[in-house]
């Protein structure tokens, strides 16, 4: 469940579930909650699976399993991929190096299996891996305003300027985090972390850390809307920002255009060899495309030019900022625009291929894939 369920359903959050956490899906107007991000900013929880790795020797164990370089700066991070042999994307996740310790933020519901996996493969290393889930709230700021709304409530240090980069400094007396993102809702955007403790604020009252932060991210400084999980479906896929769930999980990353999770020239983590053959030999089988179709279809409707089926819908919206029915879509490489149609209620309608993002916003998300 949210770290601030009381403080979501009084807001009027409708839940859904994501991995093993129940997160509010919107608050009963997610059009609206998207017109805020897209034109001022707003505030979402961030239910991620969080994975401490410890030990002299924590920087090298997990760089040499994952498919990007890990940060050797306190104050660091990068986006980076766990693949299976064949090359197939098993996470995602963020690495943040934060002196002692790297944290990492995974997928809902990954990290037990992830931190298991990883304490069953340490032998002589100095490393120690631990669950740390319960013990931090994360909160998303986004929208073209974020930097103004942090600087508004954030003391003792600026906003972070480059992305995957972080801060320490206070927020309503209680110690943050802020992180800039790399953009996944293609606005300008930031992570806000805390413990899930308890601090006595201003007025002498006893208050869980989550809630100050919450509450002050909403209304102190610069006004903010909340916004739950549908809004972030709309966002993401309007920025073109692949989400594991739907996009990246068992795709290989070169077919998904992730350029920036995976250092190529790295030979050292699982699945290497057959992301490498891939990129050496100049395309995959299949990539990610936009598409417009002209009503939207289910996950996993099928993509067809003429009589012949190319590939399969991933995930689709009526992007409230196009008004328009928006998908991702995985087809064959070569696949161009003549003929397209998607299958919708039975039934095959017209479908064009988009350039990606669908939307320009603030800032540009990092992971619109490129080949």
């Amino acid at each position: 469940m949210t770290v601030i369920e009381d403080e979501q359903a009084d807001l009027g959050a409708e839940w859904t579930a994501v991995g093993d956490r129940e997160v509010p899906a919107d608050y009963g107007r997610p059009d609206r909650a998207h017109a805020a991000v897209r034109n001022v900013v707003g505030v979402t929880e961030m239910p991620y699976g969080v994975v401490t790795v410890g030990g002299d020797d924590r920087v090298e164990y997990v760089d040499n399993v994952v498919s990007n370089d890990v940060p050797t700066a306190d104050g660091e991070g990068a986006y980076a991929l766990l693949l299976d042999p064949q090359g197939g994307v098993e996470l995602d996740m963020y690495v943040y190096n934060a002196g002692e310790q790297l944290l990492l933020f995974v997928p809902p519901g990954e990290a037990d299996a992830l931190a298991d996996e990883w304490r069953e493969k340490v032998f002589i290393q100095d490393v120690e891996i631990s669950v740390a889930t319960d013990d931090f709230a994360v909160f998303g700021v986004h929208g073209p305003k974020a930097t103004e709304k942090i600087a508004s409530v954030l003391n003792g240090a600026s906003s972070p300027a480059e992305h995957l980069s972080f801060v320490r400094g206070r927020i309503a007396s209680v110690g943050v985090t802020v992180i800039r993102t790399d953009a996944p809702t293609g606005e300008e955007g930031f992570e806000v972390v805390c413990t899930t403790g308890t601090t006595v604020n201003e007025t002498g009252e006893e208050r869980a850390n989550a809630e100050l932060v919450f509450d002050t991210l909403l209304n102190q400084g610069l006004n903010a809307a909340p916004f739950g999980r549908t809004t972030w479906e709309s966002l993401t896929l309007e920025a073109g920002t692949p989400l594991f769930e739907s996009e990246l999980r068992g795709r290989i990353p070169n077919v998904v255009g992730l350029r920036n999770a995976v250092d190529f020239e790295k030979g050292c983590f699982v699945g290497q060899e057959v992301v490498s053959r891939v990129e050496n030999r100049g395309q995959p089988s299949q990539r990610l495309v936009g598409l417009r179709p002209e009503a939207v279809p289910d996950s996993g409707a099928a993509v067809f030019r003429g009589d012949e089926a190319v590939g399969e819908v991933t995930r689709a919206v009526e992007s409230p900022t196009a008004g328009e029915p928006v998908a991702f879509g995985v087809v064959d490489f070569e696949t161009d625009e003549s003929n397209l149609t998607v299958r919708v209620g039975g039934e095959e309608v017209p479908a064009e291929l988009a350039d990606l993002p669908f939307v320009e916003g603030s800032d540009r998300s990092a992971r619109v894939p490129e080949y």
